[in-house]
């Protein structure tokens, strides 16, 4: 009997939607200005490495909203994983089983050739494995146009994924579905809050910065242990939290995340308030497969979701089972 469930496949243009994000926070051309992709990975803080870590890109919330439309059979991202400002996303990407493209640039205008090499193999990939129903790509440029009518031509649904503010609007709708970052559930919105320039303060007297002076030179040491105490802490900590990462409570408390996510997917995909049981623990399974909720010590689903009625409501219709989220 054929898998009539979907298969899905998911290209993502990384540079593209990196450089998105970040420019659609920080102003258009910032990445480049602020020279982001230079950024070392162990750097002292600045400007730009606070910038950064602002416009961070939550791609498990991009992994999760394609596995609505099915089982992920294929994900690729595209990028120069040997820049730092890439490879801070290499575990994450890696823990949701993506294949990392290298792709070198050939240009000094660090041009690595991703829509090309993305399309070539979208374009192979759909002659070759026809039991793909579905063709996710992440990326908001207008070189897809003509690739998103191709996989449409060849008789697959297409969904896009882009930035605000950076994404054509005729690959939107060149797609059967567009979806905005900001909008995908699980992403919060972000405040950016630029730090106001302190007034200069006068300069000491020559008295003064002598004592400065002293006080700084007396005290160095007591700050050096502190300094030491203070990592040895953080380390203990750092060790305590690898200890219990897998407590039952940990667990329980991810259990809970991957169930919310799950209800704001489908509510939002469906516009259905209720959600039949078996088709969000359905989605939660594709979100992540380790999920059981016999090993969290519940006998079934609904026991499962009835130990979490703060945030989700259950009724019965007939034998069916209804869940929808509370508020």
């Amino acid at each position: 009997m054929p898998d009539l469930e979907p298969r899905v496949a998911v290209y993502i243009d990384f540079d593209n939607i990196l450089i998105s994000r970040y420019d659609q926070l920080h102003g258009r051309g910032s990445f480049h200005s602020d020279r982001v992709r230079q950024l070392p990975a162990d750097g002292r803080e600045s400007k730009a490495r606070t910038r950064s870590a602002q416009a961070t890109v939550d791609l498990g919330a991009i992994i999760d909203y394609a596995s609505s439309y099915g089982s992920i059979v294929l994900s690729r991202a595209y990028a120069d994983w040997s820049v730092p400002a890439h490879a801070a996303y290499r575990d994450q990407l890696l823990a949701r089983a993506v294949d990392l493209v290298q792709l070198f640039p050939t240009t000094r205008a660090l041009k690595n050739g991703a829509d090309i090499r993305l399309a070539v193999d979208v374009v192979e990939d759909l002659f070759r494995l026809d039991d793909i129903t579905h063709v996710v790509i992440v990326a908001g440029d207008s070189d897809y146009i003509a690739l998103a009518q191709r996989a449409k031509r060849l008789g697959r649904f297409v969904v896009g994924i882009g930035v605000a503010g950076s994404t054509s609007k005729s690959l939107a709708a060149a797609c059967d579905e567009f979806a905005d970052y900001d909008a995908l559930p699980g992403i919060e919105p972000v405040v950016v809050d630029e730090p106001e320039a302190e007034p200069d303060a006068p300069e000491p007297s020559v008295e003064e910065g002598k004592q400065i002076q002293a006080e700084a030179e007396a005290q160095a040491p007591a700050k050096a242990k502190r300094r030491s105490r203070r990592a040895s802490s953080a380390s203990v900590a750092a060790e305590a939290d690898d200890e219990v990462a897998m407590t039952p409570e940990r667990r329980g408390d991810a259990a809970t995340g991957l169930l919310e996510r799950a209800l704001r997917i489908l509510t939002q995909k469906t516009d259905d308030e209720w959600l039949h049981a078996n088709v969000v623990k359905e989605q939660m399974k594709r979100m992540d497969p380790v999920f059981n909720e016999k090993s969290l010590g519940h006998r079934s689903f609904s026991d499962f979701v009835g130990a979490r009625e703060q945030l989700v409501e259950l009724r019965e219709d007939g034998q069916a089972r209804l869940l929808r989220l509370k508020g």
